[in-house]
Protein backbone atom coordinates (compact mmCIF):
# COMPACT_ATOMS: atom_id res chain seq x y z
CA UNK A 1 0.00 0.00 0.00
CA UNK A 2 2.96 2.24 0.57
CA UNK A 3 4.78 0.79 -2.38
CA UNK A 4 1.85 2.20 -4.52
CA UNK A 5 1.17 5.66 -2.71
CA UNK A 6 4.83 6.22 -3.35
CA UNK A 7 4.80 5.30 -7.03
CA UNK A 8 2.21 7.15 -7.49
CA UNK A 9 4.38 9.69 -6.78
CA UNK A 10 6.81 8.78 -9.00
CA UNK A 11 9.05 7.46 -5.77
CA UNK A 12 10.38 3.72 -5.89
CA UNK A 13 11.29 2.02 -3.38
CA UNK A 14 11.15 -1.64 -2.36
CA UNK A 15 9.24 -3.48 0.26
CA UNK A 16 12.33 -4.23 1.86
CA UNK A 17 12.95 -0.22 2.35
CA UNK A 18 9.61 0.13 4.04
CA UNK A 19 10.24 -2.97 6.26
CA UNK A 20 13.82 -1.11 7.56
CA UNK A 21 11.45 2.52 8.03
CA UNK A 22 9.29 0.49 10.17
CA UNK A 23 12.18 -1.24 11.98
CA UNK A 24 13.53 2.18 12.70
CA UNK A 25 10.97 4.61 13.57
CA UNK A 26 7.85 2.15 14.26
CA UNK A 27 8.55 2.19 17.82
CA UNK A 28 8.71 5.81 18.46
CA UNK A 29 5.93 6.26 16.35
CA UNK A 30 4.08 3.41 18.25
CA UNK A 31 4.65 4.95 21.54
CA UNK A 32 3.52 8.59 20.52
CA UNK A 33 0.46 7.11 19.55
CA UNK A 34 0.10 5.71 22.84
CA UNK A 35 1.02 8.30 25.06
CA UNK A 36 -1.87 10.08 26.56
CA UNK A 37 -1.96 14.04 26.98
CA UNK A 38 -2.45 15.16 30.55
CA UNK A 39 -4.44 17.81 31.68
CA UNK A 40 -5.22 19.49 34.83
CA UNK A 41 -8.81 18.01 34.92
CA UNK A 42 -7.42 14.79 35.69
CA UNK A 43 -7.91 12.84 38.54
CA UNK A 44 -5.28 10.37 39.94
CA UNK A 45 -5.93 7.42 42.18
CA UNK A 46 -2.87 6.42 44.61
CA UNK A 47 -2.38 3.32 45.97
CA UNK A 48 0.31 0.45 47.27
CA UNK A 49 0.22 -3.14 48.05
CA UNK A 50 2.41 -5.44 49.42
CA UNK A 51 4.61 -7.42 47.47
CA UNK A 52 7.46 -10.14 48.48
CA UNK A 53 11.32 -10.11 46.33
CA UNK A 54 13.43 -12.61 47.56
CA UNK A 55 11.34 -13.42 50.84
CA UNK A 56 11.60 -9.77 51.67
CA UNK A 57 8.73 -7.52 52.09
CA UNK A 58 8.23 -4.76 49.26
CA UNK A 59 5.71 -2.34 48.40
CA UNK A 60 4.62 -1.58 44.96
CA UNK A 61 3.20 2.36 44.37
CA UNK A 62 0.83 2.43 41.98
CA UNK A 63 -0.42 6.04 40.24
CA UNK A 64 -3.77 5.64 38.06
CA UNK A 65 -5.96 8.10 36.00
CA UNK A 66 -9.74 8.13 35.70
CA UNK A 67 -9.09 6.78 32.58
CA UNK A 68 -7.30 3.41 33.60
CA UNK A 69 -4.18 4.29 32.14
CA UNK A 70 -1.23 3.75 34.34
CA UNK A 71 0.99 6.79 34.60
CA UNK A 72 3.87 5.44 36.63
CA UNK A 73 4.72 2.65 39.47
CA UNK A 74 7.31 2.19 41.79
CA UNK A 75 8.68 -0.60 44.24
CA UNK A 76 10.09 0.38 47.59
CA UNK A 77 11.63 -1.20 50.55
CA UNK A 78 8.70 1.28 53.28
CA UNK A 79 5.47 2.47 53.11
CA UNK A 80 6.09 5.69 54.27
CA UNK A 81 5.62 9.79 53.76
CA UNK A 82 9.27 9.53 52.27
CA UNK A 83 7.99 6.67 49.88
CA UNK A 84 5.19 8.74 49.23
CA UNK A 85 7.16 12.11 48.40
CA UNK A 86 9.45 9.32 46.25
CA UNK A 87 6.00 8.71 43.90
CA UNK A 88 4.47 12.57 43.52
CA UNK A 89 7.79 13.64 42.64
CA UNK A 90 8.16 11.32 39.84
CA UNK A 91 4.78 11.77 38.84
CA UNK A 92 5.29 15.46 38.32
CA UNK A 93 8.32 15.07 36.50
CA UNK A 94 6.99 12.26 34.01
CA UNK A 95 3.41 14.11 34.12
CA UNK A 96 4.53 17.74 33.86
CA UNK A 97 0.93 18.98 35.30
CA UNK A 98 -0.26 18.87 38.64
CA UNK A 99 -3.88 16.96 38.55
CA UNK A 100 -6.96 18.41 39.65
CA UNK A 101 -7.69 16.00 42.47
CA UNK A 102 -5.83 12.97 44.07
CA UNK A 103 -7.48 9.49 45.85
CA UNK A 104 -5.61 7.52 47.78
CA UNK A 105 -7.17 4.68 50.29
CA UNK A 106 -6.12 7.85 53.16
CA UNK A 107 -3.00 6.84 54.10
CA UNK A 108 -1.24 9.08 56.46
CA UNK A 109 1.93 9.28 54.40
CA UNK A 110 -0.10 10.70 51.03
CA UNK A 111 -1.65 13.59 53.15
CA UNK A 112 2.00 14.50 54.61
CA UNK A 113 3.62 14.34 51.02
CA UNK A 114 1.05 16.30 49.38
CA UNK A 115 0.84 18.81 51.22
CA UNK A 116 4.76 19.18 50.68
CA UNK A 117 5.01 18.41 47.13
CA UNK A 118 1.77 19.84 45.31
CA UNK A 119 -0.42 21.92 48.11
CA UNK A 120 -2.61 22.78 46.46
CA UNK A 121 -4.04 19.40 45.15
CA UNK A 122 -7.20 18.67 45.94
CA UNK A 123 -7.17 15.62 48.50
Amino acid sequence: MVEEMLLERGIVVSHETIRRWGRKFGTAYARQLCRKRTSRKDIWHLDEVVISIGGRKHWLWRAVDQDGYVLDEIVQAHRNTQAARRLLVRLLKKQGLTPKRIVTDKLRSYGAARREVMPAVEH
